[in-house]
């Protein structure tokens, strides 16, 4: 237990003093936002029309928005953390200590967590200070759901950086999470029926963005079952998936 502690303190220190990293896995989503937010400061009224109005201030639509897609980043930049040991051979130090794959995999998935929670709380301060105001109940329940729909993109993460090299793990990354975030709704409301529709209701980015929709336009349940079936099936299939990677590369090195 103590060697698990000292581990996990380890990893979750050195996450916070790479500063470039650091600084660039939050800064995005904030820039983003203020650019997209500050125009559109005065608009209650956002997607909407006088004859249809949908009574949705911006800044919150654009805040919950980039909750999803910061949180993203945030969990699987951990991949990029694992690719980058793994080029200097400490993944290979670390099977030689007494260290568990349990231990190993929660020290990951709990700084991947450290930075979306950072994240989000950046967000919720920028949001606040733009004019955004909730119930204090929706905050803690659109958090609760926003850390849920996280867990298979911290798998994702994982399994990622045992299967790529430091090289390929930006752009993976990148197009990635611009993918799930398209197809999630991040940028532009998914509505209507059709394929597309239900491909992008199969994905966890969509119910990530919903988790961020609590509150907006009187909306207070934004799962339903269909939401946790599809993130505990995705969960499932992901963190498998990382475990397959994690055995197949140590097999190999």
């Amino acid at each position: 237990m103590s060697s698990a502690a000292t581990y996990i303190r380890f990893e979750l220190l050195r996450t916070v003093r790479n500063k470039r990293s650091f600084f660039f896995s939050l800064a995005f989503p904030l820039v983003m936002y203020f650019l997209l937010a500050l125009p559109n400061k005065n608009q209650h009224n956002f997607g909407g029309t006088a004859a249809h109005p949908t009574h949705i201030f911006a800044p919150q639509y654009y805040m919950t928005g980039l909750l999803a897609f910061g949180g993203m980043i945030a969990v699987l930049s951990g991949g990029a953390r694992i690719a980058a040991e793994r080029s200097v051979g400490w993944n290979r130090q670390l099977r030689l200590t007494p260290l568990s794959p349990r231990t190993y995999f929660r020290a990951k998935v709990l700084t991947g967590y450290l930075m979306a929670a950072i994240s989000i709380v950046l967000l919720y301060t920028s949001g606040i200070a733009v004019g955004v105001r909730m119930p204090f109940a929706d905050w803690l329940r659109m958090t609760g759901l926003v850390l849920v729909a996280l867990a298979p993109f911290a798998a994702i993460g994982i399994a990622l950086g045992h299967l790529l090299t430091i090289d390929s793990m930006g752009p993976a990354m990148g197009g990635l999470t611009g993918l799930f975030a398209f197809l999630g709704g991040t940028w532009f409301p998914i509505t209507g029926h059709g394929f597309f529709v239900d491909l992008c209701k199969s994905l966890p980015s969509y119910w990530l963005t919903q988790a961020g929709r609590i509150g907006l336009g009187g909306r207070h349940d934004p799962w339903g079952g269909r939401g946790w079936v599809t993130i505990a099936i995705w969960t499932a299939a992901a963190a498998a998936f990382a475990m397959w990677t994690y055995r197949r590369d140590t097999r190999r090195v």
